[in-house]
């Protein structure tokens, strides 16, 4: 998923104001990828949804076990998912024919709204993904008092 040039915060022609992901002015560029990859674990989709009572974050971490796993908070509105998937041992007479998984250091940030109580966050890893929930503020409700007139 890449960012419009020159646009912070834009993914596939859609502001979110609330990302924090960095546009990289080399994406695109015909450069030797086959060293970054193998070291760079930077391919972490994660979504984010709001329902009426949170905003739930979920994140794609196969093969990363739990305490390879960091969720933080930072300055009370930055959410900070962070890890590392460790390297497969290779055995000297092992003979590899294609290296695809990914394997390094990761971190996705996102930007939490007003209304997130960051105090009652909780997170569970179940099948590979991450699971971060982020309750709301309860939204006050509108009272409507009738104000006689008088003559």
């Amino acid at each position: 998923m890449s960012l419009v040039p020159g646009f912070f915060g834009r993914r596939r022609g859609v502001f979110d104001p609330f990302a924090l992901d960095l546009w990289d002015p080399l994406e695109g560029f015909p450069f030797d990828t086959s060293l970054a990859s193998s070291s760079t674990f930077a391919g972490t989709c994660v979504d984010w949804k709001e329902t009426p009572d949170a905003h739930v974050f979920k994140a794609d971490l196969p093969g990363v076990r739990k305490d390879e796993v960091k969720v933080e908070v930072e300055d009370d509105r930055i959410l900070q998912i962070s890890g590392e998937r460790t390297r497969e041992q290779e055995e000297r007479n092992d003979t590899w024919h294609r290296v695809e998984r990914s394997s390094g250091k990761f971190v996705r940030r996102f930007r939490l709204p007003e209304n997130a109580k960051v105090d009652q966050m909780r997170a569970a890893m179940e099948n590979g993904v991450l699971t971060v929930t982020v309750p709301k503020v309860g939204q006050k409700k509108s009272k409507i008092k009738a104000v006689e007139i008088s003559d």
